[in-house]
């Protein structure tokens, strides 16, 4: 009656084997490391790459515990930070300027883990340390942006249906052209509607002008401000990847603000320049109609830039092209004077804009500006020689190799379709990490020792057996977090010790349940039997609908909120394979065997 077949009891204990393989890495904590990887897309890290940083590790004394290929990056880990910090410095230095070399974490679990893919859990920021960015975006400027790109697709558009026009001008959030007369403004109009329904067009009479005012649609407007945000995400993140950071979190906040967690970043001052610099590209072609004075304002339809060399430049507004267009900026050398350069590959649409432009343009200076943090400075202001077609395009102008490299990176990870600005920054060290995760493991140990007490106090040998069942519920949940490489957080840890009370309630019905049927005068057996059929209804009942509530908390949550509800809802599974499996299997083995049973011990 109480027993189970073989393969069930093979099969739960393989089930614990696994958890307890899978659990084991969380154990061994991490070491500081030293992670290489290569700056191009271009190239990749290979054993070649190992050697060189092998070798430049031992002429420097410096033995790393462990020193592997793992992707498209070389990592090395080292006993102390000391070792870190100079191997840092070491590998920056020997490798050049062609490979990022950034501080990590590493685990610390022995290699016949990590051949099983048994890796340690992540931990949040809360819990290892690093930076908090709440980051916002100009959604002004995202408006402002779309309508000076309107505005140069409308000049294209009526000068290739030959329509006359007196000019284009951006008002606010309205885009004002003039006409000489009315019939020439209501073919505008016509073509113009057709082609651009995001806009609406309104007719307007001043003095002698005809005008004609586009302005853009509510929904429009949405529409531009949710997609300048999700780019900026997107940029953000791959920004991140650059920096080689572990599970961050990047994530939209609001209508406008975007929060950015690096957890394990021990780097944070170069975190923040990364992330905080708004780098975008400009080309726009070089007024050279009007001179520039001292201390005056800039002329109407033209900006003021300074170059790198201290001198005022007058650009037009126009913008000709920008950094959405590009696909990829790779740092290089000038193959005349050697000098650093940044070679940008453009896509099919900046490709096609930048070969009209020049082929326009023969004979004129165009000046490619690079915008930081809101300034913007010309990079170069070449004369146009030729047309330029093919999407390739060099920009020089007295950078250093350093500069060439991080204007690259940051053009090369994207551009922001919006300038942001950081408007908080938090830092979290690693020892008030190290401080939240002990007190997270204490809370979760004295919960589970004084659960323990209670139960083996009121249900004696049965209460022994939910606490064991209980430990495997917790082995298995851990394993399933690990395996799934989920981060852990302290709603996280939370979770976790909510789940253990969750957990023996399922055990409790199962014990008052046999309790119930002895009293009504059963034999033991049956009565074992009895109160783990009857109860399973019930338990399966109250975990159904926590488990809704814990998918809905998953579905309308975010951030410490998912992380809480995923953590309940792996602890639930978890329960119910310990509580009715676990915990019937070791009772089966303890009191199944036995024939003639007159009584069991469970208070």
């Amino acid at each position: 009656m109480n027993r189970y077949p073989l393969w069930k009891y093979l099969f739960i204990l393989l089930v614990l084997v696994a958890g307890l393989i899978y659990t084991l890495p969380n154990f061994f904590g991490e070491s500081p490391a030293v992670q290489v990887s290569p700056l191009r897309s271009s190239m990749k890290a290979d054993t070649a790459l190992l050697d060189r940083t092998a070798a430049a590790l031992k002429a420097a004394n410096l033995a790393p515990e462990i020193l592997t290929l793992d992707g498209n990056s070389i990592k090395a880990r080292f006993a102390d930070t000391d070792q870190q910090l100079k191997a840092k410095d070491v590998l920056h230095a020997q490798l050049g300027e062609d490979y990022v070399v950034a501080l990590n974490l590493l685990p610390r679990s022995p290699r016949w883990l990590t051949d099983l893919h048994a890796l340690p859990m992540y931990l949040g920021l809360d819990l290892r340390g690093g930076v908090h960015f709440l980051l916002q975006v100009d959604m002004k400027a995202a408006l402002d942006k779309a309508l000076e790109s309107s505005s140069g697709e409308f000049r294209n558009t009526l000068r290739e249906q030959n329509i006359a026009y007196s000019g284009v001008t951006q008002d606010g959030k309205q885009i004002v052209i003039r006409f000489r007369d009315e019939a020439t403004r209501s073919k505008a109009q016509n073509e113009l509607h057709i082609r651009y329904a995001d806009y609406e067009f309104r007719n307007k009479q001043e003095g002698s002008d005809f005008l004609l005012q586009a302005s853009l649609l509510p929904v429009a407007e949405r529409k531009i401000q949710d997609s300048a945000v999700q780019q900026n995400l997107l940029t953000l993140r791959n920004r991140v990847n650059e920096l080689g950071v572990a599970e961050p979190v990047i994530q939209q906040q609001g209508a406008d603000r975007v929060v950015v967690q690096l957890p394990g970043v021990q780097d944070t001052a170069r975190a923040k320049d990364i992330l905080g610099r708004t780098a975008t590209l400009e080309v726009r072609m070089v007024d050279e109609e009007h001179s520039v004075t001292p201390g005056a304002a800039a002329p109407f339809g033209t900006d003021m830039f300074r170059d790198r060399e201290g001198n005022t430049l007058l650009v037009k507004k126009q913008v000709i092209l920008t950094g959405e267009r590009i696909n990829d900026a790779q740092p290089g050398f000038d193959n005349r004077n050697n000098e650093p350069t940044v070679n940008i590959a453009l896509d099919g649409i900046g490709a096609r804009k930048f070969k009209d432009a020049t082929r326009e343009n023969v004979g004129k200076r165009m000046a490619i500006i690079l915008f930081e943090k809101g300034r913007g400075e010309v990079v170069t202001a070449p004369v146009i020689r030729e047309e330029i077609g093919g999407g390739r395009v060099q920009i020089s102008g007295r950078m250093t190799s350093e500069e060439a490299q991080n204007t690259s990176l940051l053009l090369r990870a994207g551009a922001l379709a919006a300038p942001m600005e950081i408007v908080e920054e938090r830092t979290v060290g690693p020892s008030l990490g190290a401080d939240n995760i002990q007190r997270g493991f204490n809370s979760t140990k004295i919960g589970f020792i004084l659960i323990g007490i209670f139960m083996v106090a009121y249900y004696l040998m049965f209460g022994a057996i939910s606490v064991v069942a209980l430990g495997a519920n917790l082995l298995l949940l851990v394993a399933l977090l690990s395996m799934m490489q989920a981060t852990l957080t302290l709603p996280g840890m939370a979770g976790i010790a909510l789940t253990l009370g969750m957990a023996i309630d399922a055990n409790v019905l199962i014990n008052e349940r046999i309790r119930e049927e002895l009293r009504n005068g059963i034999t033991p057996q049956a009565a074992i039997h009895a109160g783990y059929d009857n109860a399973f209804a019930t338990i399966l009942d109250s975990n159904i609908t926590n488990l809704i509530a814990g998918i809905a908390l998953f579905a309308f949550g975010s951030g410490p909120v998912k992380g809480f509800a995923v953590v309940l809802c792996l602890g639930i599974l978890t329960s119910m394979f310990s509580a009715v499996l676990v915990s019937r299997a070791m009772v089966n083995l303890t009191y199944g065997r036995r024939a003639r049973l007159s009584k069991v011990s469970i208070g």
